[in-house]
Order: C-alpha cells, then sequence, then structure tokens
C-alpha cells in the first residue's frame, strides 16, 4: 500500500513539473515576442518646410461703430403733433423729425408780445418826459427794464417753441421711430436712433507686446461672413492711451468709408492690421502645430533605427516658436529649417520616435485666403 501511495506521488510530482515546465516555454516565448515587437506604421501627411514673405500683420475680432450715433430724444415735455420722418430713412442735418404741441406757447407769446409793444410805447415816452424833466431818473429806469425784460420773455418763450420742434443734430440713417401722434412725451424720451454710417469706425484690440507697432495711419482690412467677398479697407485713427489691466490689451480705432452702408454699428468683424514691413518665415497648415501648456511643437520625419539597427521612417518631436496666422497658416519662427519634412495630419496619434507612412494623396488646406465652400 505504502509502495503504491509512493508511486502516485511521484506520478503527480513529473506531471506538475512538465506543466510547469511546459508554461514557463510558452511564457518566455511570449515574452520574446513581446520584446521584438514594433507597431505598425501611422500614416501621416507631410510638406517641406519653406521660407517664404510673411506679411507683418495680425488679426483681431472687432466691432463696428458709427461715427455719430444718438437716440433723438423730446428736449421739453409735449404731445406729439406731428411725425416728419419715415423710419430707415436717411435725413440731413436740420431736418425737422417731430414737432410738439406749441399751442399754449403761441398763445403766451403772442400776449407777450403785446406786452412787449406796450413796454416800448412807455419807454419811448419816459424818454421824451425825462428828457424834458418832467418824470425822474428812476421812473425813466424803470420803464427802460420793463422794455428789456418784455424782450427777453419774448425770446425765451421762442427758444421754448423752437425746442418743440426736434430736428437732426447730424446726417445719418435714422432707425424705428418710438413714438406715436397724440403720444405725450416726459423730457428725455426717446424718439428715433440716428446713426452716421459713412465713414464709420471699427474698434479692436492689440496685445500689448505689439502695440508699440501700432501707430496712426497703418492700414487695415476688414471683413465679416455675412458679406463673404467684401473687403473694407481703412486706416488707424485712434490708439487708446491706456492699457486694459484684464485683457492686457490696448484698445485701437480705425475708420472706414461704408458706402452703400453695408457695415452696421455693433456688427462683429474680424480686423487684419499691417505692422509695417514683410518678413521671411516658415508656413506650416495650422494642423501641423500641436499645442501644448509646456509648449508648442511638431513631428519631423527623419530616418531612424529600430534595437536591431534595421533603419526605418520615423518622426522626432520638435518644439517651435509660432508667430502670427493667416487663413490655414501659421508663421514658424524658430525650431525648423527649410526642407523639414514635417508631419501636417494626424499629430494627435504619434509619440517620439513612432514609425509613418506618408501617403499624401490628400493633404490638409494650406491657403493664406481659405474660401470654405459652405461660407
Amino acid at each position: 500500500m505504502a509502495k503504491r501511495m509512493l508511486l502516485m506521488l511521484g506520478v503527480v510530482i513529473v506531471l506538475l513539473s512538465s506543466l510547469g515546465f511546459f508554461k514557463f516555454r510558452q511564457i518566455q516565448s511570449a515574452v520574446q515576442a513581446a520584446s521584438s515587437f514594433q507597431m505598425p506604421p501611422e500614416a501621416v501627411t507631410t510638406i517641406v518646410a519653406k521660407t517664404e514673405q510673411w506679411p507683418a500683420a495680425m488679426t483681431a475680432i472687432g466691432t463696428v461703430e458709427a461715427v455719430q450715433g444718438v437716440t433723438v430724444s423730446a428736449d421739453l415735455p409735449g404731445t406729439v403733433a406731428k411725425i416728419e420722418f419715415e423710419s430707415g430713412k436717411f435725413v440731413n442735418k436740420g431736418d425737422v423729425l417731430v414737432e410738439l404741441d406749441t399751442r399754449q406757447e403761441r398763445a403766451q407769446l403772442a400776449a407777450m408780445e403785446a406786452q412787449r409793444d406796450l413796454a416800448k410805447l412807455n419807454y419811448s415816452r419816459a424818454q421824451q418826459l425825462a428828457s424834458q424833466g418832467v418824470i425822474s431818473k428812476s421812473d425813466y429806469d424803470k420803464s427802460s427794464a420793463d422794455q428789456r425784460q418784455t424782450e427777453a420773455n419774448v425770446a425765451e418763450l421762442r427758444a421754448t417753441i423752437e425746442r418743440k420742434t426736434i430736428r437732426a443734430p447730424f446726417s445719418g440713417v435714422l432707425g424705428i421711430r418710438k413714438v406715436n401722434l397724440g403720444q405725450y412725451l416726459a423730457a428725455g424720451a426717446p424718439i428715433v436712433p440716428l446713426q452716421s454710417l459713412d465713414p464709420i469706425y471699427v474698434n479692436f484690440g492689440v496685445p500689448q507686446q505689439q502695440g508699440p507697432q501700432v501707430k496712426n495711419g497703418r492700414t487695415v482690412r476688414v471683413s465679416t461672413a455675412e458679406l463673404a467677398g467684401h473687403v473694407f479697407d481703412g486706416h488707424v485713427t485712434a490708439v487708446d492711451s491706456l492699457i486694459d489691466e484684464n485683457t492686457r490689451n490696448v484698445q485701437v480705432q480705425a475708420t472706414l468709408p461704408n458706402k452703400g452702408h453695408r457695415l452696421r454699428p455693433g456688427m462683429f468683424v474680424e480686423v487684419s492690421l499691417n505692422l509695417g514691413s514683410s518678413s521671411t518665415a516658415i508656413e506650416l497648415p495650422a494642423s501641423a502645430i500641436s499645442y501644448a501648456p509646456y509648449g508648442d511643437s511638431v513631428y519631423v520625419v527623419t530616418d531612424m533605427k529600430d534595437k536591431k539597427g534595421q533603419t526605418y521612417r520615423g518622426v522626432r518631436q520638435q518644439f517651435v516658436k509660432v508667430g502670427s496666422s493667416r487663413g490655414d497658416q501659421v508663421a514658424i519662427l524658430s525650431g525648423i529649417n527649410p526642407g523639414d519634412e514635417v508631419v501636417t495630419s494626424g499629430v494627435f496619434k504619434l509619440r517620439n520616435g513612432a514609425a509613418v507612412q506618408v501617403n499624401n494623396k490628400v493633404k490638409p488646406s494650406n491657403s493664406p485666403a481659405p474660401n470654405p465652400a459652405d461660407s
């Protein structure tokens, strides 16, 4: 019985040893295979870096503002008697917009003119009597003062009547009227917006680093998606003396001709500001740049060697200094050299030393002035 137990134990030990050895060989083979495994190359597109003339310009987001813009309002309280304008029409400076009811003031004016005429007669008689020594000097002075006071009262009433005729303070385009016939208007009540649209202002911010390059007279080009194909040229007319402490931007104002009144106050526009003479830079598609908090980089394709000494096409991450942009392009100021082959798409899936396969049948856009089909 004991011999049989020992024999069975020996058989189990041999079996377990055989299985352990077999599993060990399997794991060893898997480790060797994993150590020699190489990821398949990633498909990418590339561009050969070359220097181009890069205009010294920057882009910014601007807002259109009228050179002159007010909401015409009532100077004095009164009831609307006439409305002499139509909403949305052009008016010239001095055109009558609204007339308020002045019947009471005109009646008061007639009475005051009668008092003025009487005061003139009394003053004339007082002059004759004073020259003859019939009346005292004080009576003569009182008659003179009464005459001057009635003249002033008449002028005041005429001014009040004139102020109740509301005129356009400058030439421009009217908005939508806010009053109706017979409506009582309090002093300061709005009547209609009025905007001077030609020329027109565009206000935009410039980073403080580029502020010293912005000077009066610099040319600007303004465009907006709502007016595709239309570009408005103008020039810088004012630079703010303060820098916004929240954004660290300096506000710039440009003046543009606006024939046809296509640009309207409040519109969102894109501004291209000329900062001087052009310089040389390497132009790359924006898709080639890998942006990160610790620095912007690109991937350069080059010949590399694996652990076995075999040559393959791989990528090297290269940190770069990025300049301004225009359209699809970004200016690279330093970090790469002309002739470097730079990855333009697929950068998000790459790492330093990764194998790549270049396929340039379909490449990302690299135009300074793109025109998307759905724009």
